[in-house]
């Protein structure tokens, strides 16, 4: 069945953001359709990360309105957009690197648990079978992502490209509505590249998952994303589909350079 985008699922209207004098987002609107590849890109220090950390509750702009699934959302924390099915991955990989890939994913579950720490202690009854089902869901996702033969392997001992997709598995072990991705692909090579756009493409086709990526392989952005956003210093420049974007001639002198 071929892939639907849907309606408006996270509109952002207005949105300013300053640390002290510092602006870093400034009267920043976009939206976010249910089951788009949403890119934001720009120039290091265009305010990217400080977007996505807004969506996912990490900072609070001082202006503007953020609508979740229609809902005005009013000052929402990291755990609660969690909760409401908003994942993360980051930048600089953050997971325990003394752990298995396994146990690394079992963690994005932690939100699913319903069982308390004693029940869990004892395994026994409701948690256990808590914890089997939860086991299931995991397998499913290392299957899925094709990390089968390094499930059982300590994180920090994986190549970098390999620790990118673990960390994707752990987002997408909570099962979000929405996934935000900054730089997925930053520091692999042309492979691993290759097999993350698969991947992202898949996780969106396959469970209709909404995905909102920050990337600075223009190549990429152009091939996976349905409309791309540009940020330039704190500031909205540019707005649509690839195509759109790359003729923007705003969008062409301050980022993508003349010789494109």
């Amino acid at each position: 069945m071929a892939r639907k985008i849907g309606d408006v699922i996270v509109d952002l209207q207005n949105i300013s953001l300053r640390f002290g004098g510092v602006k870093a987002l400034t009267d920043i609107s976009f939206n976010v359709r249910e089951h788009e590849v949403r890119s934001i890109i720009g120039p290091n220090g265009a305010g990217k990360s400080s977007m996505l950390n807004v969506i996912n509750g990490v900072y609070h702009p001082q202006e503007g309105q953020i609508f979740f699934k229609g809902a005005l959302r009013k000052k929402m924390e990291p755990h609660e957009a969690a909760e409401q099915g908003i994942a993360r991955t980051f930048q600089n990989i953050a997971l325990f690197k003394g752990m298995t890939v396994l146990d690394n994913i079992m963690t994005g579950r932690n939100l699913k648990m319903k069982c308390n720490f004693l029940q869990h202690a004892l395994y026994w009854g409701a948690a256990q079978r808590e914890e089997i089902a939860h086991r299931i869901k995991v397998e499913e996702v290392i299957e899925f992502l094709e990390i089968q033969d390094i499930r059982k392997t300590p994180v920090g001992r994986l190549p970098y490209g390999l620790q990118k997709r673990v960390e994707l598995a752990r987002a997408l072990a909570a099962e979000p509505h929405i996934l935000l991705l900054d730089e997925p692909m930053a520091g692999m090579n042309v492979e691993e590249k290759q097999d993350m756009c698969r991947f992202i493409l898949d996780v969106n086709d396959h469970y209709g998952t909404t995905i909102v990526l920050i990337e600075h392989d223009m190549g990429v952005v152009m091939d996976i994303s349905d409309r791309v956003v540009v940020l330039d210093y704190g500031k909205k420049i540019g707005d649509g589909e690839p195509d759109e974007v790359k003729n923007n001639p705003e969008v062409i002198k301050a980022y993508l350079g003349t010789s494109h």
